[in-house]
């Protein structure tokens, strides 16, 4: 146990809220911090960063949600701050900005780059499609070797808490790339229910993104990832997970096993 204070951002999502849950277990004292949670925490009021800071020894930092270049947020942010910092960043160039203000800024970082989350198809940008029978997405049958939010927290928990991370950057994947469509039909057999991948071009993506509030620039990089999908460019298999934490992967079949337990 340690007296050590540790705020996560986010605290309540998908990573975070895993994060807080398992230092809590293991006896750290833990801000969750979001606009509504315990610690107040605000991306778009400043005024609430000081208070949540303070007293802190290490942050699990996500960047501004929808912001395509967060450089000025984070550098204000971490501005005297020397603590340790773990940033959770995602594969591809498009998020390099908020990995390089957290290497200029803070004195000693850990960087997390995972591919599309398993849990994308429960908990965010896939489940309404879940729910409605049919996941519509302009990767063609381009594969994605899924990373499992709760390996995530365990790469997380360790970079925040254990010694050897600092200058680190995990690229953190699953064991094996799979297409959507793949995904989809190992949902649909695990839920027994008929759920479809239906291809869409990239235009008509963006479009549906900006429709459901993202910014344009957002809009643009996320369809860009899943173009990296298409083209196969994100296929490859990472170590990060087995190099932080000395184990393998957990697999998309252990996520669905987990999240659709059989019937």
């Amino acid at each position: 146990m340690t007296d050590k204070q540790i705020l996560v951002l986010g605290g309540t999502g998908k990573t975070g809220r895993r994060i807080v849950s398992r230092l809590r277990d293991l006896g750290h004292p833990v801000r969750a911090a979001s606009r509504n949670g315990e610690t107040r925490f605000d991306w778009d009021d400043p005024g609430t960063w000081p208070a949540a800071l303070d007293g802190v020894s290490a942050l699990y930092l996500m960047a501004p949600p929808l912001s395509a270049d967060p450089t000025e947020e984070i550098d204000r942010l971490l501005r005297g701050f020397t603590g340790r910092v773990v940033l959770l960043s995602a594969r591809g160039m498009a998020w390099h900005p908020a990995e390089d203000a957290v290497r200029n800024r803070a004195r000693e970082w850990t960087i997390l780059r995972p591919t599309w989350f398993a849990q994308n198809f429960s908990e965010d940008l896939f489940a309404p499609g879940v729910e409605a029978g049919e996941i519509a997405l302009p990767t063609r049958e381009g594969r994605e070797p899924f990373i499992d939010a709760e390996d995530i927290a365990d790469v997380a928990v360790a970079a925040l808490t254990a010694d050897g991370h600092d200058g680190q950057t995990y690229d953190l994947s699953g064991p094996e790339a799979i297409s959507m469509r793949t995904a989809v039909e190992m949902i649909a057999e695990a839920t027994g229910k008929p759920i479809r991948y239906l291809h869409i071009e990239l235009a008509d993506f963006r479009e549906q993104l900006i429709g459901h509030g993202f910014p344009g620039e957002l809009a643009t990089v996320l369809t860009a990832t899943l173009e990296d999908i298409a083209e196969g460019r994100s296929e490859y298999i990472s170590d990060g997970v087995k190099r932080a934490l000395g184990r393998e992967p957990r697999s998309f079949a252990d996520y669905v096993a987990a999240t659709w337990p059989s019937r």
